[in-house]
């Protein structure tokens, strides 16, 4: 793996992300799709993580018998109901089919949080990546993950996208990822060259041609249940505003671990909560101009 450039204040001020002036619109359409019924948090913090990055306007999307309370929980988001599965997972096919509308009207769609069904979430993945506009962001996690790394069908539709998608995989979902049981920092650029895609994991950074970016510090409270939510609806906002993906992994991957970084001394290290991290952002965001 080559030198990683070390992620830091200074280097985010010289790489400024798009002017955020201007109406909702001007500053991105998100949907975040996700949301299983024993699992819909997952989209929530996303959304939330989104909005607090400075996207203009995020829908989430997930199974329908919890959007209606999605829907009066959250009103800062418009909810889509998916159909589901008689044990509450997302219909994958069906659900694409429902989605078609609004993923051609996004700026930057995010796939995964939420999703329990490796099998459903494949089928999801062919249906819908050929549906998102060819120059819209694109961000996979969780479940997405997973379903790319067991089909071949899945990462097939994957590559035909002209736009680099960024993954957001944890340890585990990494190792699948690299055919790795023991996965470290130098499977990172592996996994992006091989799904010519940004990969932001285990404090790193790699776009598909192997340029690498490092996040110096990191915090055993990050690894809290929701935490990766935060981190792909972060990386999914900033893409909404009109950052490349190598720029958003970056600026996302920074501000989740600042927000922990804060709320470990404030805190403490371990025992905060993953919403408790969307509320440090818009600070870092402002000292960082």
């Amino acid at each position: 793996m080559q030198a990683p450039e070390v992620i830091t204040p200074e280097l985010l001020r010289e790489w400024r992300l798009p002017d955020p002036a201007g109406s909702k619109r001007a500053r991105g359409q998100v949907i975040v799709v996700g949301g299983a019924a024993r699992t819909p948090g997952g989209v929530a913090l996303a959304g939330l993580g989104s909005l607090r990055v400075g996207a203009g306007h995020v829908q989430l999307a997930l199974a329908g018998s919890v959007a209606p309370s999605m829907a009066a929980a959250f009103p800062e988001a418009g909810v889509l109901s998916l159909p589901e599965t008689d044990g509450g997972s997302i219909r994958g096919t069906a659900a694409a089919e429902v989605l078609s509308e609004a993923v051609a009207d996004a700026d930057a769609v995010l796939i995964g949080p939420g999703l329990d069904d490796a099998a459903e979430a494949a089928d999801l993945l062919v249906a819908l990546l050929p549906q998102v506009r060819r120059d819209a962001g694109l961000v996979l996690d969780a479940y997405a993950l997973g379903a790319l790394s067991r089909s071949q069908e899945a990462a097939d539709a994957l590559m035909q996208r002209d736009l680099s998608t960024v993954l957001t995989p944890n340890s585990q979902e990494l190792g699948l990822l690299a055919g790795n049981d023991e996965p470290g920092e130098d499977d990172v650029p592996d996994v992006a060259e091989r799904y010519r895609s940004c990969v932001t994991s285990l404090s790193t950074v790699a776009s598909s041609s192997r340029r690498v970016w490092r996040i110096p510090q990191g915090h055993a409270g990050l690894a809290t249940a929701g935490s990766g939510d935060v981190l792909a609806g972060l990386v999914v906002g900033v893409l909404g505003r009109g950052a490349d993906p190598g720029q958003a992994a970056c600026w996302g991957t920074y501000l989740h671990s600042t927000a922990g970084e804060r709320l470990s001394s404030a805190v403490g290290g371990i025992g905060f909560l993953a919403r408790e991290l969307v509320d440090q952002v818009p600070s870092v965001l402002a000292e960082l101009g």
